[in-house]
């Protein structure tokens, strides 16, 4: 087991710590109580009527050290099944549901990537990782990759040039999986246009398993959830987290039924649960001790993760792993270097260096059939707490 020096994080590294959450007023956090109010009146309204937006969802938001919102609505597990020929869920009787908390799990989906990110970040700061290396000097029999000089600046700006996914679900074992991604080359030239693709973290989490030698898995738990307390954040299973979707083709790419505690996405299920990409499970509360973390310069408590030099290079444009000012889902926080993400599976989370905010929205959008994904209300959420943060400035606060 490596230190957590070793592994990227540290405890007692000499310097101040810095504040850990605690929950607080509105007035406490420096943001408008009355924006904050319209903010949980309008988020109670997703999980409402027989359609909703998500069957739950939980919602925390703060300013510095202050947790301002947290909410949770509606359900972790409402339905039984999806019935194609009525296009509706199967409801649970009222008995047999499970109510969402603010301490439910949830599947976070490609919310993997930060985490992912955040590994390589530390390798970088530990100068074992360089971001301009070739991924053929780690992984030489990734031919494909090697002979196109994809470098892991490539991997983590999403500019590889590699489609979004392979059909790894549809390999018969590891080993024609890792020849299909071995092989794979890119459809346009590395450095060039940005192109979201989930092979980028997968390649990643190969070039850090093999620089470390230590799975995916250990590395975010030695060098990230464990020294921040994240005790609620893991790779699966996680039986108790929110149920997602009742996976059956033609709509979703394996058969596997009603699925609570096991990881929706099929590519990281075919890989055993352990991706770059997905895999991850996490609760609000332990998603906002990230965000803060991000917004301290890498430090909580007496922690520290990564120094504030390598905060930087993760937030700066064009972003290493982390979306920057997307008003897409990020409404009117988008603009002054706020960074962010979203899962398939209805997760999302934005911090903003420039407020010193954060806002984290899980819901299981997919429970019980995915379907277009509807990011208003995440844009929503957003611009109420960029509201709330302007009406106490506004008033001289």
């Amino acid at each position: 087991m490596p230190s957590l020096a070793e592994s990227g994080g540290r405890e007692g590294s000499g310097q101040l710590s810095a504040p850990r959450l605690r929950p607080g007023t509105p007035e406490r956090a420096g943001l408008d109580p009355d924006e904050l109010a319209h903010l949980v009146r309008e988020f109670h309204r997703l999980t409402d009527g027989d359609r909703p937006w998500a069957a739950g969802a939980v919602l925390v938001a703060g300013r510095g050290p202050v947790i301002a919102v947290e909410e949770a609505a509606g359900w972790a597990v409402r339905y039984a099944a999806y019935d194609e020929a009525t296009g509706t869920g199967v409801q649970l009787p009222r008995r047999d549901r499970v109510p969402m908390t603010a301490h439910t799990a949830f599947d976070l989906a490609s919310l993997t990537k930060l985490f992912t990110s955040v590994a390589a970040v530390q390798q970088l700061e530990r100068g074992t990782l360089g971001i301009d290396a070739r991924v053929g000097a780690y992984l030489p029999d990734f031919t494909a990759a090697a002979e196109y000089g994809i470098t892991v600046r490539h991997l983590l700006t999403h500019t590889s040039g590699l489609r979004p996914e392979l059909p790894l679900y549809d390999c018969p074992d590891d080993r024609a999986r890792r020849a299909l991604l071995r092989a794979e080359e890119p459809v346009t030239a590395p450095g060039g246009a940005y192109g979201y693709s989930d092979l980028n973290m997968l390649l990643l989490q190969h070039v850090l398993e093999r620089l470390t030698r230590r799975p995916l898995d250990v590395l975010v738990r030695d060098g990230i959830t464990r020294p921040l307390g994240m005790t609620a954040t893991g790779f699966g299973p996680c039986p108790d987290a929110a149920a997602t979707e009742d996976q059956r083709r033609p709509w979703a790419k394996a058969d596997r039924g009603m699925l609570r505690g096991e990881v929706h996405d099929e590519n990281a299920w075919a890989l055993g649960g352990v991706a770059g990409h997905a895999g991850l499970f996490s609760t609000a509360g332990d998603l906002a001790v990230f965000c803060r973390t991000l917004l301290a310069g890498g430090s909580y408590g007496t922690a520290r993760i990564l120094g504030p030099d390598y905060v930087e290079l993760l937030l700066s444009p064009p972003g290493l792993g982390f979306a920057l000012d997307q008003p897409w889902f990020m409404g009117d926080l988008a603009g002054h270097g706020a960074a962010g993400h979203t899962g398939f599976t209805g997760t999302s989370l934005v911090l903003d260096p420039s407020t010193d905010t954060f806002l984290v929205l899980l819901a299981n959008t997919v429970h019980p059939r995915r379907g277009p994904a509807d990011n208003g209300p995440r844009a929503a959420a957003a611009t109420r707490l960029a509201r709330a943060v302007r009406g106490v400035s506004g008033a001289g606060a």
